[in-house]
């Protein structure tokens, strides 16, 4: 005979997982680019999550806005706001650049989120806030927002470089005094301020000081590009100088590296090039500076005109 006895059904137990992980992305824009990057960094740290032993996803927080001050973040602020409701042991993200819009809003978030006992690891930029002290992390932030500030701004100027090579910098159709849009968002003559365009030339040209040209044009009662009555020196003297009054843009003429894009018939011209180039001539004659044996002197007489 059997004996009598019960079976008691035991459940599979779950793994026992220690941490809990949320997921940090953002992307700048929803271009196709920036939205392959971004479905990258979800599906490429779900991964992470899932084949690292104790951890389990809790949530994915994702925002597609820039990085200029007053842009809201809404599943940032999600994020912090379950770190305070100790949502989150872990948080998991690409880059610094990517967690903070600068420097001290890093700092700032990364500071309270310590407090609050919960670790970030930055995945590209190889830093762990559990494992590096507060003095380490501060250097290590302050390097990496500063690589990331130069990274960013050399994009930027291979962008503003590339769009020049190609003709597509909207640079080249910036309005400016004598000039307004067509509909094509090219530049066409405005008559009047044309027609003050070339008294100004021509009054250069005819012995006036850039001073006496804008007392000229106050006593005509021609208003400023600013709309105001009186004339600025700084005005008069760049628009002297603007190739664009003779149908040419030069771009990047700042550069450091002396690389330059001349378009030329950019636009219609508000004066011939050889007026335009004897204005030149003229003011280096009338310049202050000169250049002797590679050495530069300034002349023991200034050129003045009280014309």
């Amino acid at each position: 005979m059997k004996p009598n006895k019960t079976v008691e059904y035991i459940p599979i137990r779950p793994p026992k997982y220690t941490k809990r992980v949320g997921i940090y992305a953002r992307v700048s824009t929803d271009s196709k680019e920036q939205m392959e990057s971004f479905r990258y960094q979800i599906s490429h740290y779900t991964r992470v999550v899932a084949t690292t032993p104790f951890w389990l996803l809790t949530d994915i927080y994702m925002d597609i806005y820039s990085s200029k001050e007053g842009a809201v973040r809404k599943d940032f602020n999600r994020l912090l706001e379950d770190c305070k409701n100790k949502k989150l042991d872990i948080i998991l993200a690409k880059s610094v650049s990517r967690f903070g819009r600068n420097t001290v809003e890093v700092l700032e978030v990364l500071n309270q989120l310590k407090i609050l006992g919960v670790r970030v690891i930055f995945d590209e930029d190889d830093l762990d806030t559990g494992k590096i002290d507060d003095d380490v992390l501060l250097t290590l932030v302050e390097v990496i927002a500063q690589d990331e500030n130069r990274s960013r701004s050399e994009n930027i100027r291979m962008g503003l470089r590339h769009r020049a090579a190609d003709g597509t910098s909207k640079s080249y159709y910036r309005r400016c005094y004598g000039y307004t849009k067509d509909k094509n968002g090219g530049l066409q003559i405005l008559k009047d301020e044309a027609k003050n365009v070339r008294l100004i030339f021509d009054l250069y040209l005819h012995g006036k000081s850039i001073i006496g040209i804008g007392k000229e044009l106050e006593r005509r009662g021609i208003i400023s590009p600013t709309g105001k009555n009186k004339w600025c020196k700084r005005t008069i003297d760049v628009m002297l100088s603007n190739e664009k009054y003779m149908g040419n843009v030069r771009l990047m003429k700042s550069s450091k590296d002396g690389e330059q894009y001349l378009s030329e018939g950019n636009n219609p011209a508000i004066i011939s090039e050889e007026t335009f180039k004897a204005v030149q001539i003229e003011k280096n004659h009338r310049s202050n500076i000169t250049m002797a044996a590679g050495v530069i002197q300034r002349k023991n007489t200034k050129y003045s005109s009280k014309k």
